[in-house]
């Protein structure tokens, strides 16, 4: 065999394990749930929802970490504002839309986290139909 090919199949070999390499010790994965498909951030959401500590997270650091709330509400009661997020956590419907029996619901007073799951939904309710009837 002639040496400038194996020379630049040499080269080639070289030049490919320097990749893989890079690949594999430089490129950060992007594990953003934007990024996600719906399957994977329903169970990225679980899990991130699981270890929230009430009062302890506000709706500023779950915005960052977990994106936009798939459903939103919110209302100003007297002083205090309520705003009740829900992220999808299950598939119950294959009809393309995202509805709250598909989600978890994280309730926030002020901007900090004060209920996780359907007891919070129906605290909020109870808050907002209070203000209303007065």
């Amino acid at each position: 065999m002639n040496s400038k090919v194996v020379m630049w199949i040499a080269l080639a070999m070289g030049l490919y394990g320097a990749f893989a390499y890079s690949l594999i010790h430089y490129y950060e994965d992007d594990d953003q749930p934007a990024q996600m498909q719906w399957d994977e951030k329903e169970g990225y959401n679980r899990q991130y929802i699981a270890k929230l500590q009430l009062e302890k997270v506000d709706l500023d650091t779950i915005l960052l970490d977990i994106g936009s709330p798939d459903i939103t509400e919110a209302k100003k009661v007297e002083s205090d504002n309520y705003q009740i997020t829900f992220y999808r956590t299950q598939h119950r419907h294959s009809d393309g839309k995202t509805t709250q029996d598909e989600c978890t619901a994280l309730l926030f007073k002020n901007g900090s986290l004060i209920g996780i799951g359907e007891s919070a939904y129906n605290d909020y309710k109870s808050y907002v139909a209070t203000f209303d009837n007065q």
